[in-house]
């Protein structure tokens, strides 16, 4: 029964009613990317073509992913639209924001997609606001953490409130949610040998991950061949040292790579030397509850190490070009392997999909001319399915679950946002209907010129203040003007504090307290009092006439004459 019938008698649908999603195609027309031919990996399957989004068509209805359920009530799709096949790969769309100067290689989001942090090799951290950020796409703050050291990791909290950076140093730093500096975790005794009775770190740090359950714990992967597990409360101490040790001569390894699984029980590290551990957090941390040696080529950084969802399995990308799954219930030898990966810098990684079925990760250019690729691969067979082009060598990537958007920095100091108008929500998609401000052109200055002038009759000279038509003295401006000036407003001295200048003798606020302890009542006194006081005195001990105390001891004064007024004449 069409609408309109339904309307008119007066019934309405029964169940929820689906919000319809309008796309305006031409708002994405200028970041939607250019197709460009890949040539495929020798050890790729069939490639999967991504469909083609149509910016010509005036308005696109993008569907939702619909629950069986709900499918099975929705028999009438004329107020959808024709359906249109959805993006398996939100990689339609791209949005560059370019500030960093050198290779990024550290990149997170917030839980909710809003923000992005992003670390790089010219030493900077800069913080990104996808709904404050205007046209020109720039991160609305940057500083450096650690002066002139790389920074190699950030991650964002489970709340978001707080994020964690690593650098070239051997101090992680705290940050609060506006990139303000919370905490600096100490620094070890490096002349101390033994790792388990230093206080922190004595060497430069790799990576960190915070615990899935608890919020105020996180663990730090260093060169000290030393995992740490921290409390934010506490920077002065960790809680708990894991030293690893290697099978190599010294005993000693850098462990480049660390991550909790998704229940918090198991902590898993990777080292230089090939080895790949596992560690029950129940345990007492002397040695891994399992381990395989070589488990990547000795001397290579492996770049990331994650659990799946289930904790059954793990992800490790490392530096020998390979990319490889383990089972962790049998931790002997890799499930699946993919080589032919290059890996130009150490922080590449390599992450699940958000639903797990895929693996992506970045591949760098191996000749001189091409460019860097974004890799997908099956979970099941680790065969390519499709494969992006970039413009640079892609060295980190995020797949945020929430607004369906793929975050990737790049060595040429870019971060790529790549998205899908149908399937991704907000993200870089905000800034699709934030136009550059337009330059002023001829036309506009010559529309300007010939619009008609407005006048007011209060905005004629004869009205203003001031005007010799007029009957002021000075206009409101002057007259305020005059006022703040201290000579033609004839304002008085104001007392001198501090040194004197000008002519006049400065004193301190302690002089002014002191001179007035005292009250002076000199002029309550009576002057003939005050004089009488010095008589015993003067008589007893004369100041003038001592000389003749003894032979004259009354005093003989010169007699007052008085002048003779001569007569008149």
């Amino acid at each position: 029964m069409s609408d309109d019938i339904m309307a008119v008698m007066g019934m309405a649908g029964f169940g929820k009613v689906q919000k319809k999603k309008t796309v305006g195609a031409s708002a994405y027309e200028q970041t939607k990317r250019v197709a460009e031919a890949i040539e495929e990996s020798k050890a790729s399957a069939e490639t999967v073509a991504e469909p083609v989004y149509d910016p010509s068509a005036p308005e696109l209805n993008a569907r939702a992913p619909v629950r069986e359920e709900d499918d099975a009530e929705s028999d009438d799709d004329s107020d959808i639209g024709p359906e249109q096949d959805v993006p398996e790969f939100p990689i339609s769309h791209e949005l560059v924001l370019k500030d960093h100067t050198k290779v990024v290689t550290a990149l997170t989001l917030d839980p909710s997609g809003a923000r992005i942090i992003s670390g790089s090799h010219d030493w900077d951290c800069k913080l990104w606001d996808f709904g404050g950020m205007t046209a020109s796409a720039k991160p609305f703050k940057t500083w450096e953490p650690a002066g002139s050291y790389y920074i190699h990791d950030v991650k964002y909290s489970l709340a978001g409130d707080q994020f964690l950076c690593i650098s070239g140093t051997s101090q992680a730093k705290l940050y609060d949610r506006d990139g303000e500096e919370k905490a600096e975790f100490i620094k070890g005794d490096p002349y101390i040998r033994d790792m388990k009775n230093t206080s922190g770190h004595v060497a430069d740090l790799y990576s960190c991950a915070w615990h899935p359950k608890d919020a105020k714990t996180f663990i730090t992967s260093s060169a000290d061949s030393t995992i740490r597990i921290w409390d934010v409360e506490n920077r002065r101490k960790q809680k708990t040292v894991i030293v690893v040790k290697s099978k190599e001569r010294g005993t000693r390894t850098k462990v480049t790579a660390c991550a909790y699984s998704p229940d918090g029980k198991t902590i898993a590290g990777a080292c230089l030397d090939g080895a790949l551990h596992l560690w029950n957090t129940s345990s007492n941390f002397v040695r891994p509850n399992s381990s395989i040696e070589g488990a990547h080529t000795k001397h290579t950084e492996t770049g990331s190490v994650v659990f799946s969802i289930d904790g059954r399995t793990l992800l490790t990308r490392g530096g020998d070009d390979t990319v490889k799954l383990w089972d962790v219930r049998s931790f002997k030898k890799p499930l699946l392997t993919h080589s032919g990966l290059a890996t130009l810098y150490p922080q590449t990684n390599a992450i699940f999909s958000p639903d797990e079925k895929y693996v992506v990760t970045g591949s760098g250019a191996t000749a001189k001319g091409e460019r860097g690729k974004l890799v997908f691969m099956k979970r099941d067979t680790l065969d390519v399915v499709e494969e992006a082009a970039m413009a640079s060598t892609v060295v980190k990537v995020v797949w945020h679950s929430k607004i369906n958007q793929i975050v990737t920095g790049m060595a040429n100091g870019q971060i790529s946002v790549l998205y899908s108008p149908l399937t991704s929500t907000n993200g870089a998609k905000l800034l699709a209907n934030k136009a550059p401000p337009r330059k002023l052109g001829v036309e506009d200055m010559s529309a300007a010129l010939l619009a008609p002038t407005i006048l007011t009759p209060h905005a004629l000279p004869m009205y203003r203040d001031g005007d010799p038509m007029g009957g002021l003295a000075g206009t409101k401006r002057k007259r305020e003007k005059d006022r703040a000036d201290p000579r033609k407003s004839r304002r008085p001295e104001l007392p001198v504090s501090g040194p004197g200048r000008g002519g006049r003798v400065g004193a301190s606020a302690t002089q002014h307290v002191v001179r007035h302890l005292v009250r002076d009542t000199t002029r309550d006194e009576d002057p003939r009092e005050a004089l009488l006081k010095y008589a015993d005195v003067a008589e007893s001990d004369p100041q003038w006439t001592g000389a003749w105390r003894a032979n004259q001891p009354q005093a003989v004064f010169r007699e007052e004459e008085k002048e003779e007024e001569k007569e008149e004449e």
